[in-house]
């Protein structure tokens, strides 16, 4: 049968384990963290610049997304979701519905914004831009809503 020592080991000995342990765990965290971070920048970059799609192909897109919008008896649908930062102003003049808001788009919210300008509106759409979550209070992702209905 072991003895006490190994079945109840010393209490210095498991703080020991326990704080090596936790100083894993704060490594994989910062590694997880760092890299994820760097995920995040990385797409906000590739966002930021056009998506090198053509006009056939985006109105193709534009296309299949109203139509299984429709099918599933929809009258809106959201198209993307982006980070504020692809906004010149973080997304304020969405927020506050400020006139011109639409100056303040870069990358490929802007190039859906023109698509809609181009080919959705004069066919009726509307196209809605606006902060969809506030994280800590502040404006943070915004979503881009085309509808149809009344």
């Amino acid at each position: 049968m072991p003895g006490i020592d190994e079945l109840i080991p010393n209490a210095l000995q498991i703080r020991k384990e326990a704080a090596l342990e936790e100083a894993r765990k704060a490594e994989e965290y910062v590694r997880l963290a760092a890299a994820a971070e760097a995920e995040k920048r990385d797409l906000i970059e590739r966002l930021s610049k056009p998506s090198g799609k053509s006009e056939e192909e985006k109105i193709k897109l534009a296309s299949t997304i109203i139509q299984r919008a429709v099918r599933n008896g929809l009258t809106e649908v959201q198209v993307y979701r982006f980070p504020n930062t692809l906004c010149t102003d973080k997304g304020r003049a969405i927020n506050q519905m400020e006139a011109g808001w639409e100056k303040t788009l870069t990358g490929i919210p802007k190039e859906i914004f023109e698509l809609w300008s181009e080919y959705l509106k004069p066919r009726g759409y509307r196209i809605g831009y606006q902060v969809i979550d506030f994280p800590g209070g502040v404006p943070g992702d915004i979503g881009v809503i085309i509808s149809w209905g009344d």
